[in-house]
């Protein structure tokens, strides 16, 4: 059984996991920001970002975290057996074990998530847009990217049942 000690520092290594791929907690509190600020407009990225630090406190969460980002780092390091290795590395579309992953992180706070996940899924708004693009260090981010959008979704369903009016 673990104690407070592991469970905290569970969320600091998820946390260090994604910021060592270029995301920030303020960047996925955007994220939330954005799709809250209609419902309530008086909301801040402070406590956007809040819920995004409670989301990343459940183990649940903290173990799709650092499974998706090893898969995608062993891509990177060629590490993956074929034909696996091209889907992952390409983010087929029909792969779909991505969202999959994801899908895991949305339902923590109840299915009211799964919308806002395929929003940010399909318009690729901020962080993710930049996640899903090539770049110079040829990194992969096939499951990172979903993740993020799975954080931000469950912190947004999160601050929807905090503040149901």
């Amino acid at each position: 059984m673990s104690n407070r000690l592991e469970d905290d520092e569970m969320m600091r290594i998820a946390e260090q996991w994604i910021t060592s791929r270029g995301v920030t907690i303020r960047e996925i509190g955007e994220l939330v920001m954005m799709l809250q600020r209609d419902y309530y407009p008086d909301i801040t990225l402070e406590e956007c970002e809040f819920s995004v630090r409670k989301v990343l406190s459940k183990r649940e969460v903290q173990n799709a975290v650092l499974l998706g980002i090893n898969i995608d780092r062993l891509a990177e390091r060629g590490l993956l057996d074929e034909p696996l290795a091209e889907i992952v590395r390409k983010d087929e579309g029909l792969f779909g074990c991505d969202e999959i992953l994801s899908l895991g992180i949305v339902n923590v706070y109840g299915s009211i998530g799964l919308t806002n996940f395929g929003y940010l899924d399909k318009t690729k708004p901020g962080v993710v847009g930049r996640l899903n693009k090539k770049n110079a260090e040829n990194r992969i981010h096939t499951f990172l990217d979903d993740i993020i959008c799975a954080i931000a979704a469950a912190a947004s369903s999160r601050l929807a049942h905090d503040r149901p009016d």
